[in-house]
């Protein structure tokens, strides 16, 4: 399995049950994809912490929105980074410093950084680079075989 490989027993189990998920980047303009992925999420069941510091103390979704990780007072499942690959290792070593840490670290679709996944998966953690999971939860929960396309995922048995 090549390091972008995740198998969709993994994805399964980290999206099946509604978690706690960090989005950092998150915009507040409801036009942009990380809105309208943490709005979907938030929609599914997961409780949304906005972490952004040009938003702080604005509120989307229904939170206020944090200037950093460190400001999170609640246990985290999931960091979901909307950020520049370049960015993407300071938000997972910022992750690294909460307690207790989150379980996984998801960079978004184009958010790569090697070294900073390796970093995590040291300490114990998940990864997942170069995915969304709005789009992850919606191949595997059969919602994108609603619009016509095909998953690889089999819905029915004999």
């Amino acid at each position: 399995m090549s390091r972008f490989s995740y198998s969709d027993e993994m994805l399964t189990r980290l999206l099946k049950v509604p978690q706690t998920i960090a989005c950092v980047g998150l915009s507040i303009n409801p036009i942009r994809p990380s809105y309208y992925v943490a709005r979907y999420l938030q929609l599914k069941g997961f409780r949304i912490i906005p972490v952004n510091p040009a938003y702080a103390g604005k509120e989307v979704l229904g939170e206020t929105v944090l200037a950093s990780l460190a400001e999170i007072t609640t246990p985290v499942d999931i960091v979901d980074i909307f950020r520049r690959s370049e960015f993407a290792g300071a938000v997972v070593d910022e992750a690294l410093e909460m307690r207790p840490m989150p379980r996984t670290i998801w960079m978004q679709i184009g958010v790569i950084d090697e070294a900073a996944a390796l970093r995590a998966e040291a300490k114990g953690l998940t990864v997942v680079m170069d995915r969304c999971p709005k789009i992850e939860y919606q191949r595997l929960f059969g919602e994108l075989r609603m619009g016509g396309f095909a998953t690889g995922i089999i819905s029915s048995k004999l």
